[in-house]
């Protein structure tokens, strides 16, 4: 079946998304149909659905041409992921600093995971020359346009006094807001603060949050952490290593 569109047919792509979620087949054709008349949101759709194989069969390939197709229009996002695509490696050979020209002009749209994922190139020195002066910068800026993954990052530049003068006090209000943003790194930043503080009761329930949200990498650098603490987080240590555990063996 295809979805042929009239010139004058408004893509309403908020209800493709949710087609997505009820008929992924049916919205992969209406999204492909959209695509292939020059709609950029649905031309940024289908490189995400064909990312992840969402109603369609993966192909990274594909995916990293609708984005770069879509950044025709001046996309945020469509540079982003295909800034992720260079950096990943995802469909193609990477191409570090590509990408960070991808991540300059998503921030330049003013979308908060541009000024992210150009925040950790430039604190990590990959594509770009290492600018910790600059990263923080970045991250303030996607921490102000209510970024969570940054706000944690910006607490622990400001906590660590990286690139700055150190402001524990600012960085515990940044942690709140990551961990109250959703974000798992900033629950155990805020976790941990509290606790250095003598708050173990109200760090713990922000602690479970972290363990039962958070991904494998982190169950890992979290479980050294909590071990390294000693008898006192002996218990959450035990708990997020069983996490992991149950985790690994899938």
């Amino acid at each position: 079946m295809s979805y042929p569109l009239r010139r004058d047919e408004i893509v309403d792509v908020t209800a493709l998304r949710a087609m997505l979620e009820a008929s992924p087949g049916k919205a992969a054709q209406a999204i492909l149909a959209a695509a292939g008349q020059g709609v950029s949101e649905a031309q940024l759709l289908l490189g995400q659905i064909l990312l992840d194989g969402r109603g369609i069969e993966r192909d990274p390939q594909l995916a990293r041409r609708w984005f770069s197709i879509a950044t025709r229009a001046g996309s945020g996002m469509a540079h982003n992921m295909l800034g992720r695509c260079l950096e990943h490696a995802w469909g193609g050979p990477a191409d570090l600093p590509g990408a960070a020209v991808q991540y300059q002009r998503a921030a330049a749209q003013g979308l908060d995971w541009g000024w992210y994922n150009l925040g950790n190139l430039l604190a990590t020195g990959r594509g770009v020359e290492l600018d910790q002066k600059l990263a923080l910068a970045c991250y303030e800026k996607a921490a102000h346009l209510g970024h969570a993954k940054s706000m944690n990052l910006y607490g622990r530049y400001l906590e660590q006094g990286i690139a700055g003068p150190a402001s524990p006090a600012r960085a515990f209000r940044w942690y709140r807001r990551s961990a109250e943003g959703g974000d798992f790194r900033g629950m155990f930043s805020l976790a941990m603060v509290l606790i250095e503080r003598g708050q173990l009761g109200e760090a713990r329930p922000w602690l479970a949050h972290a363990r039962v949200q958070g991904n494998v990498n982190f169950l890992r650098s979290a479980v050294l952490t909590l071990q390294g603490a000693g008898r006192l987080l002996a218990e959450e240590a035990a708990e997020f290593a069983q996490e992991l555990r149950q985790r690994e063996r899938g």
